[in-house]
């Protein structure tokens, strides 16, 4: 994903362009390994070397309830971030705490179905994640 179309995703969304907004975005894109907000400082520091700590975390907060970027919180309860809004699933290793996306049709439908026939009084689902626990083998 390239800059214009991050720009016209966050304008789409009615957010303004801010550096700082594209900085962020661009980062999580960037890593591809499920950052964590102190990741993503890091990596923007070069190009934001200012940029407050409380920005970041204000951004990020506004890009997930924008839908343009997901949550993923890992076993240890640390919050990561997901450039990839298309349906997925995560495969979490619990030794190295790496996160890779797991797609899978099949998976997808039986928990559709699933959840279409056996509905849950009162609740309205929005979405269902899997998170596969394990390790990976070297």
């Amino acid at each position: 994903m390239n800059q214009p179309e991050i720009r016209k995703m966050l304008m789409d969304k009615g957010l303004r362009v801010t550096p700082q907004r594209l900085s962020i975005f661009e980062a999580i894109i960037k890593l591809k390994n499920h950052p964590t907000a102190e990741e993503i400082i890091n990596s923007i520091k070069e190009t934001q070397p200012n940029i407050a700590t409380g920005t970041v975390y204000k951004v990020l907060d506004s890009l997930v309830e924008n839908e343009l970027i997901k949550k993923v919180k890992t076993e240890k309860d640390i919050m990561r971030y997901d450039a990839v809004i298309d349906n997925h699933h995560h495969l979490y290793c619990a030794q190295s705490d790496k996160i890779s996306d797991y797609y899978n049709d099949e998976i997808n439908e039986l928990l559709a179905d699933y959840f279409q026939k056996h509905k849950i009084p009162n609740f309205e689902i929005q979405d269902v994640k899997l998170q596969i626990i394990g390790k990976f083998k070297k």
